[in-house]
């Protein structure tokens, strides 16, 4: 695990900040008539708690001691009320809480998401996509207690701490003291076992995310771990993060192990107390009998709440370590910005060019330098070089995958910038070399779940590239199921999905990021033939590692450790003898090798 991971995830901030839940509570202001109708329900139900010791004080002080059957039955009836009453008005608020909660998580969720997509590829590049699944599903859903169960349930048991301590300074002031002699103890306790759990939790979440850490990085490397035999070494050191792990579970377990019972040694003393003065009151002749039995059903009443809210300020805790995170991802701001007033294309001819062009992925590193060519529309434009020459990068400006630093990119004549995002690449559709597949079906896989491109048009496209062939083989044909990745399709029929997907959706300019490189040589046939009828009308930007497939194209761009050193056909490139002419000579020859081999 990088220590950018660790500062970023596992070290908490404060248990309460303000500022975040001033902006936690701008996702509750839709829903503040739940909040409120909860808070009067929280009121009302914490009352009808402590309302039964005074119906016990009652019922024994008057009715069993004056012998009034007929009141004994009134009080008793008042009592079961009150119990029918709070399950009830118990069930309202549970629901409407947790239905309050839910609402507020969908509403942030869908905003995370959303913002997520919204973000420059920049940002995708340095950050690990466990992370952005983490805010987006765990950090969100941390919030969710805090919404259903934490807020409003807060003041259910301060509520009732109230109403209690009302109840019994109405009954009996001294003996209140007497009860709450023990508080000064229980604060101190309270506050001893926040500090240590919170140190714990800490621990928790940095040995939890490290054995998540090593579990996705080792299952998705298996097929390593096991070709070199290194499953021993492996499960050692799973087995020690996992030890790691459970220790700090065992010593956090140990403070609620402590504190739990403290508090319940706490509320027995407490009794101990009531029984041992309100007893000699009683002997006395000061003291009723109902009163003694009401002070011990307060006091077990009390100390429940007390523990309630412990476990509500991990809840707090919990929602703003989340918070944090998650509010950290929304201030991200990489993103391509939109112009203020984006022009619209109508008609796109295909006409691109590029004038004095710089580009850097960091600050001042140029990986593209000065450059300058121009794409005719309907001409069909190769871009051959070595690893990494800047080639795949002059397809991520083109697309708005990342701005320019100089220069200008222009499409029929205007800059790009000045198009939105979404427009420009309406018309513009891309084929790499690693195919990307959803979960879903052959269908959707190619249609991107756009209603707007039928059946017929899916149909085209496949039978266009040579993917019809295998689709209609499959049991489901087009409503085959894809599993993640495509892991039951072979790397020959995801490439021709991913040529049928860029088909349909009819774009004027093509490009091809070395798509035939993965394919088997009739595969590679089939898409070659397709590819010499589709880009007629269409401007095509083909990126390559076999020189041999790009003999025909209009023009070859020559790119050089980021400049564009040379620019001809094939015929007049080889004719310079310089790079390219090089380039060809060593596949020339490798192919004259693997001939002879």
């Amino acid at each position: 695990m990088s220590q950018d991971y660790k500062t970023d995830d596992e070290i908490l901030g404060k248990a309460y900040d303000a500022k975040l839940m001033k902006r936690l509570m701008g996702y509750i202001r839709p829903y503040r008539k739940y909040v409120i109708l909860a808070i009067v329900l929280n009121v009302v139900v914490a009352a009808l708690g402590p309302l039964r010791p005074v119906l016990t004080k009652i019922a024994i002080d008057e009715n069993i001691k004056g012998k009034d059957y007929h009141g004994l039955m009134i009080t008793v009836l008042a009592l079961l009320g009150s119990l029918l009453l709070q399950a009830l008005i118990q069930y309202f608020l549970t629901y409407y809480t947790n239905y309050m909660g839910q609402k507020i998580i969908y509403d942030i969720r869908v905003k995370l998401f959303s913002h997520v997509e919204s973000l420059a590829l920049k940002y995708f590049d340095k950050t690990p996509i466990g992370r952005i699944v983490t805010r987006v599903t765990n950090d969100v859903e941390s919030l969710n207690e805090l919404f259903s169960s934490g807020i409003v349930m807060v003041f259910s048991d301060i509520f009732i701490i109230v109403w209690i301590f009302v109840f019994m300074f109405l009954m009996d002031w001294k003996l209140s003291f007497v009860t709450l002699s023990v508080l000064p103890v229980l604060i101190y306790g309270t506050f001893l076992f926040r500090k240590k759990v919170r140190d714990s939790y800490r621990d928790v979440r940095f040995h939890l995310a490290r054995l998540n850490s090593y579990m996705q990085e080792h299952v998705t490397g298996m097929n390593v771990v096991q070709i070199f035999g290194k499953e021993t070494d492996e499960l050692k050191r799973f087995a020690s993060i996992n030890d790691d792990y459970k220790q700090v579970n065992i010593k956090s377990i140990f403070y609620y192990a402590v504190f739990y019972p403290s508090v319940e040694f706490l509320s027995s003393f407490a009794i101990a107390l009531i029984v041992w003065y309100g007893g000699g009151e009683i002997v006395q002749g000061k003291l009723s009998i109902g009163v003694l039995f009401a002070f011990t059903q307060f006091t077990e009443m009390f100390f429940r709440p007390i523990r309630d809210l412990s476990e509500k300020y991990n809840i707090l805790q919990t929602a703003m370590a989340s918070s944090e995170r998650i509010f950290k991802l929304f201030d991200t701001d990489i993103i391509i910005k939109e112009p203020e007033k984006p022009m619209e294309l109508k008609e796109v001819k295909g006409e691109i060019e590029f004038k004095n062009v710089w580009f850097a992925y960091n600050d001042n590193d140029y990986v593209l330098k000065n450059i300058n060519f121009d794409i005719h529309p309907g001409q069909t434009v190769a871009i051959v070089g070595a690893t990494g020459a800047g080639k795949t990068s002059l397809i991520n400006i083109l697309t708005r995958f990342y701005d320019i630093n100089k220069g200008e990119i222009l499409l029929d004549g205007v800059d790009i910038r000045n198009f939105s995002k979404k427009e420009l690449r309406k018309y513009i559709s891309i084929v790499l070399q690693d195919v990307f597949l959803f979960s879903g079906t052959i269908k959707s896989n190619i249609n991107l779940n756009n209603s707007e491109i039928s059946e017929a048009q899916i149909m085209e496209a496949s039978r266009s590239v040579g993917a019809h062939r295998f689709i209609k083989a499959l049991p489901e044909k087009y409503d085959e199921v894809v599993k993640e990745k495509g892991a039951t399709l072979s790397v020959g029929q995801k490439q021709l999905l991913s040529f049928a997907r860029a088909l349909a959706y009819d774009p004027q300019i093509l490009i091809l990021d070395e798509a035939t490189s993965s394919v088997d040589t009739e595969t590679e046939i089939l898409i070659q033939r397709a590819i010499q009828k589709l880009l007629v009308g269409r401007t095509a930007i083909v990126i390559a590692h076999r020189l041999s497939t790009i003999q025909n194209a209009d023009k070859i761009l020559v790119m050089h450790k980021g400049e564009l050193r040379e620019m001809g056909t094939h015929q007049e490139l080889l004719a310079k003898r310089g790079i390219y002419y090089k380039l060809y000579q060593l596949q020339y020859k490798d192919q004259e090798v693997t001939k002879s081999a």
